[in-house]
């Protein structure tokens, strides 16, 4: 998955410091010079990418039918707790559904969940 970022250093503090994502690299993106291509560990052997793109009005973030609605992320459930606290210390606007998943929107507005069960499992379900 790879997401627009207005600003590089907005959106690796929201990654890699609240969301507790380590930035694994950042390198100059080859189709558009002076462009960021960065990524994060989200776990699981996934990455997260970004692209900058400074000089072009690609406007904000919309969601629209038949384009991303959000992107959700498995946590285990210590670590979901501890981010729900620091989204709350963050200020950052979120909402709880069914006690496991956090919904809230990044510096750009895509919308994330945190989803409080391993991989392959929602809910207690298993899904794979």
């Amino acid at each position: 998955m790879a997401l627009l970022s207005s600003d590089v250093e907005r959106t690796i503090k929201f990654y890699q410091e609240l969301l507790e994502f380590p930035l694994t690299e950042i390198i100059e993106n080859r189709d558009y010079k002076g462009s960021n291509h960065f990524f994060f560990d989200i776990g699981n052997g996934n990455l997260l990418a970004f692209f900058d793109f400074p000089g072009l009005d690609l406007g904000p973030y919309q969601e629209v039918l038949g384009g991303l609605h959000h992107i959700a992320i498995s946590v285990d459930p210590a670590t979901w707790e501890r981010l729900r606290g620091k989204l709350e210390m963050a200020g950052v606007p979120h909402q709880i559904e069914s006690g496991a998943s956090i919904y809230f929107k990044d510096p750009d507005g895509a919308r994330l969940e945190l989803l409080a069960d391993h991989l392959g499992e929602m809910y207690g379900a298993r899904v794979m």
